[in-house]
């Protein structure tokens, strides 16, 4: 592992996808061009092996790392050659609550023997890090974020600890929510919040420059917390549909700017944005992300959610 690199050092964003149903880069930056697939149909990006009893999150979560990841559609062909010592941290409050009221239905009505072994594991928190990290050979630390309105932004700030304290050469960051009956009605109860939940997965890969295999000349800052609700950063990072993304914001927003920074024909024009997330129970958190005024040579196309 690398030496202990300075608190506000910036990490290079290599890529980011966002996946939200229906949506199309036209309407949110950093989505595919053609809309956005359901849960139901990820078998469309990523092969139907490996997806049974998979929850809705989980398979909006793999969908956009396997976007942001550049892979083609279907299953992993060989294994990836910078999967060792990635990071996996994964920003998600309510991402398997439907299947943990399930489970506890099940048991006080018929007792332990009527869980299925197949949702049995959807029962843990960290059960969308792990899919990731064993579907992608992920074998560094696995971490999962719920801490409210904040966990996107909180999750980047833990995928920086990991990196510059040399705890991972590079980090694999996820906000996902989904958007089942039990999700919305526990997300509406947060006081002075409005807008439906919307369910989908913004995803960005973090690391020191030469980390991964490609550079985009993106950086993003250290992380900062603020007393006072942000400014959206753009119109075009707006939360999608009216609604709100709760728990995943951070990182959708910073997917979804990185993927305007990188369209942008002249960088001085859009030289950063600060992305927020956040709300008065939560606390606000911040991030800066920037890009170089000229683009690395060597830039490597990266899914269909990395603008080219």
């Amino acid at each position: 592992m690398s030496e202990t690199r300075k608190a506000d050092e910036p990490l290079a964003v290599a890529a980011w996808a966002v996946h939200v149903p229906g949506l199309t880069a036209a309407d949110l930056p950093g989505s595919p061009d053609e809309p956005a697939c359901t849960p139901d149909d990820a078998k469309d990006v990523l092969g139907r092996k490996g997806l049974l009893g998979k929850e809705p999150s989980t398979r909006l979560a793999l969908c956009a790392v396997h976007r942001a990841l550049g892979l083609p559609p279907g299953k992993l062909a060989e294994p990836l050659p910078y999967a060792p010592g990635t990071a996996v941290v994964v920003a998600s409050n309510l991402g398997n609550v439907e299947t943990v009221c399930t489970v506890l239905d099940d048991m006080r009505e018929r007792g332990g023997t009527a869980v299925s072994p197949l949702d049995a594991p959807n029962a843990s928190s960290n059960v969308i890090a792990s899919s990731l990290a064993i579907k992608y050979g992920f074998n560094g630390p696995n971490l999962a974020v719920c801490s409210g309105a904040t966990a996107g932004l909180d999750a980047v700030r833990l995928a920086r600890l990991l990196i510059l304290g040399g705890r991972a050469e590079r980090a694999v960051v996820v906000g996902v929510e989904p958007a089942d009956p039990i999700a919305s009605a526990l997300s509406g109860l947060r006081t002075g919040e409005s807008g439906a939940l919307v369910g989908g997965a913004g995803v960005v890969l973090l690391g020191r420059p030469g980390a991964w295999p490609w550079e985009t000349g993106i950086t993003c800052g250290p992380v900062v917390r603020s007393t006072e609700r942000p400014e959206a950063a753009a119109p075009a990072l707006a939360d999608a549909a009216g609604g709100e993304f709760y728990g995943a914001a951070g990182v959708v927003r910073l997917a979804a700017a990185a993927a305007t920074l990188n369209a942008a024909a002249d960088p001085a024009a859009a030289p950063s944005y600060t992305v927020g997330c956040g709300d008065a129970d939560d606390g606000y958190l911040t991030v800066s992300v920037g890009r170089a005024a000229e683009r690395a040579a060597d830039r490597t196309p990266v899914g269909a959610g990395s603008a080219s």
